[in-house]
């Protein structure tokens, strides 16, 4: 996993992912300052915003961080500009072509990684010139891809599709799963819902607890005329369903997101009537509780060696008979 490593500057290849409501300075900071990188969620913030929210990063941290940006983010122009004027070196570019921006900003001195649901995707993205590609299964929370190909299969096809260096997401929260898509060729992991229940996520406390109890099938991947995300069984959500159903358009899908859903579901905490974005993975967290992200960070790298010492062991094992 080196190539990951030294591509961003950081000790272990972890990356948080850039997520609405979730990802502020806080929790980009802590996740920095443990050796990962913090990521800042563009996405759900105005532009400048975004800008306190760089600065109080790096006055929190010394250690590399960078900015999600989603490349349809309404006002791309401004938070482009705004990120190279405060001196961001690292974007995580997503929900969109990255052949627009990618060549503006590294001839900035930005370093670049895009995120990818396909092989076909991973090669227009390294054809675009990205530094890294992030690929996310179907798994997980936000914005995935419309193909609804799993991690598990995924990660092998992209590796064998691109050179770039391979980021895998979707569905890993433990340092087991790191180990599982190490195997499958991937050289970093980049996690949403784990960082997203920890202390210093900006999601509302309630919104916390109630993914930390969700069970199997709690969630499902709708809105794909939009941009696909996973959500949670609440008013909203069979409110969307009941509209797709019956063949609801793509303006009439924005009019039911256009009532700041996200935010009052994640950051407010609205668990009926908001958008409750979150990852299939939260099913195996119901007997972690809020943990702070250096609790984090030590599990996965804890769970990482201890699933590698039991591999070794099977394959003695295996071996002798």
């Amino acid at each position: 996993m080196d190539r990951i490593t030294s591509l961003f500057g950081i000790k272990y290849p972890i990356i948080q992912a850039g997520m609405v409501w979730c990802s502020g300075w806080r929790l980009a900071s802590a996740v920095s300052n443990a050796g990962g990188l913090g990521l800042l969620g563009a996405g759900s913030m105005h532009p400048e915003i975004l800008r306190g929210h760089i600065q109080k990063c790096r006055a929190a941290t010394h250690h590399a961080f960078g900015v999600n940006i989603p490349l349809m983010y309404p006002q791309i122009e401004e938070i482009m500009r705004i990120v190279v004027d405060e001196g961001v070196r690292i974007v995580f570019t997503s929900a969109g072509s990255p052949k627009k921006w990618t060549g503006w900003l590294k001839e900035r001195g930005v370093t670049v990684a895009h995120v990818v649901s396909s092989s076909l995707f991973a090669m227009k993205a390294e054809e675009a010139g990205v530094d890294a590609v992030v690929a996310e299964g179907f798994e997980a929370g936000g914005h995935n891809g419309r193909e609804e190909t799993t991690t598990l299969c995924l990660i092998p096809a992209v590796r064998a599709a691109t050179t770039l260096p391979l980021i895998a997401a979707g569905g890993i929260a433990t340092g087991e799963a790191i180990l599982a898509v190490h195997a499958l060729g991937a050289e970093g992991v980049q996690i949403g819902t784990r960082f997203a229940l920890t202390e210093e996520s900006s999601a509302s406390e309630v919104f916390k607890d109630y993914c930390l109890h969700l069970k199997e099938g709690d969630t499902r991947l709708l809105l794909k005329k939009l941009s696909p995300v996973r959500l949670v069984r609440n008013n909203f959500r069979d409110a969307v369903e009941a509209a797709e159903a019956v063949g609801a358009t793509v303006d009439e899908l924005r009019i039911l997101l256009s009532r700041g859903r996200a935010k009052r579901g994640i950051f407010e905490g609205d668990l009926e009537e908001g958008e409750l974005e979150i990852g299939q993975v939260s099913a195996l967290l119901n007997e972690k509780g809020v943990q702070t992200v250096a609790q984090v960070m030590q599990e996965l790298q804890d769970g990482y060696h201890k699933a590698w010492e039991s591999l070794n062991s099977q394959m003695r094992r295996t071996s002798l008979m």
